[in-house]
């Protein structure tokens, strides 16, 4: 089913939209079936196929009733009361939504709270919490001043990941496909180097694919795993409105549906941010400001269960994560007339790899240069204008690239839906006529990296 994604575009009837917002699985999946029992075009009986495959995972992702979301924030929040949850809810600070009538909330939602709002995290009665985001930061903040200092970085990533399968009984002596992200040797990336696997005739995709993996396909007697190590290769650059070149590149600025489309409202939020500016550099710097100070970062749910496009969504409810941040901030670009596109992968630090999605952008003659609004955001709203500074035209060199298109499909495409057909940040594994359930999933990653001397 991978291949109808292309069918998000299509508008779902107002009666299926009711039972999805309603949150009642059971009536949408069969008001669905009588539809395309009676006839409906093959558009829309794929997207009426996708989304039953939405709502299940929309469904998944609420777990906690209002009861037990009050009892965890008062066992980590200290002095947290009910009128506080209701507020965090009616002001969509907190991810809810109704299964089945009734306000439910989405898993780990507490740690939104703690990432997002220093006022949580001060009050946080988990050891260690605090010091623990607060040594992040410093760790970012001392890669920039030595970037900044030295004019750039050469580093070497060495990154092991690893994948087991927790196989059903009735599932035993069945083969899985595994497949796990791998370095993309482009823009900053240099020497790939593969270390150890463990299935000698794993497949890696082809070194500029803007999807790599590495696919195992093997019954999962022992866990998938991969070690490699690449380098980062970062410029310092400071680029200047004055030094920018009269004539500018129009490759990477088009739409690309079913997420980056240039609708009214896009096209509204692009004039009302860059005005009649003409400097393809000021624009973007423009459209970083409003992306990382006029909307907060926030933990999603599945990118699939998301109404709308990406950007407008995020534009409407001024709230979303890294890759929400990412596609806007392209979105709004590629508008404009300024060529952006997507990367993303994992963010390495040692002892805390994570799934992060980031852009670039291109202003001649400086060439492609990066912007993390999700960092840059967080330096904003913390007051660090030097690193909000430094996340537009600059990166750390704690990155994976992965990918480097939205919503690319493997090399070897998976049969089955993604468990995130967006993005290739963790394993994707599935049977040959089933996904692996993520609950029958167990995952490692470890890092290490080291600054190299020119």
């Amino acid at each position: 089913m991978e291949h109808y994604m292309e069918y998000l575009a299509v508008p779902l009837p107002e009666d299926i939209m009711k039972y999805k917002y309603f949150g009642d699985e059971k009536l949408l999946c069969e008001a669905i079936d009588k539809k395309i029992a009676a006839g409906v075009p093959e558009a829309l009986e794929k997207r009426l196929l996708l989304e039953k495959h939405i709502m299940h995972k929309w469904v998944e992702e609420y777990v906690h009733d209002e009861e037990e979301a009050l009892k965890i924030c008062m066992e980590q929040i200290e002095g947290f009361t009910r009128e506080e949850l209701h507020e965090l809810r009616i002001t969509n600070a907190v991810e809810w939504a109704y299964i089945n009538g009734k306000v439910m909330y989405k898993e780990y939602f507490i740690n939104n709270l703690f990432a997002t709002r220093r006022q949580y995290l001060d009050r946080c009665l988990i050891k260690g919490k605090k010091e623990s985001e607060m040594a992040d930061k410093k760790l970012v903040d001392d890669t920039m001043a030595y970037i900044k200092s030295h004019g750039g970085v050469k580093a070497k990533v060495r990154l092991k990941l690893s994948t087991r399968v927790n196989v059903p009984e009735e599932r035993k002596g069945q083969k899985v496909v595994c497949q796990l992200p791998y370095p993309i040797e482009y823009a900053q990336v240099r020497n790939v180097k593969l270390l150890s696997l463990s299935h000698e005739d794993a497949l890696i995709a082809p070194a500029d694919f803007p999807a790599r993996t590495v696919r195992f396909e093997a019954v999962p007697d022992k866990p998938f795993e991969v070690e490699y190590e690449y380098e980062n290769h970062l410029t310092y650059v400071e680029p200047k409105a004055e030094a920018v070149s009269a004539q500018q590149p129009r490759f990477d600025t088009e739409e690309l549906p079913p997420h980056i489309v240039f609708t009214p409202y896009i096209r509204m939020i692009a004039k009302e941010i860059v005005g009649d500016e003409t400097n393809p550099l000021i624009k973007a710097r423009k459209i970083y400001d409003f992306v990382t100070t006029k909307n907060i970062y926030s933990f999603m749910r599945g990118y699939i269960t998301l109404p709308n496009t990406i950007p407008e969504y995020f534009l409407a409810g001024q709230k979303g994560d890294c890759g929400v941040h990412a596609l806007t901030f392209i979105t709004l670009c590629r508008c404009v007339g300024v060529p952006a596109r997507w990367q993303s992968g994992l963010y390495t630090v040692p002892g805390d790899v994570g799934m992060h999605d980031w852009a670039q952008f291109y202003v001649a003659p400086y060439g492609w240069m990066f912007c993390d609004t999700s960092f840059g955001g967080s330096a904003w709203r913390s007051g660090n204008l030097e690193r909000w500074d430094y996340y537009f035209c600059n990166l750390d060199p704690y990155r994976l690239p992965a990918a480097s298109e939205f919503m690319r499909t493997f090399y070897v495409p998976m049969k089955h839906i993604r468990h995130d057909p967006y993005d290739n940040q963790s394993c994707e594994c599935e049977y040959a006529d089933a996904p692996v359930c993520r609950d029958d999933l167990s995952s490692e990653r470890e890092a290490w990296v080291e600054f190299l001397e020119d």
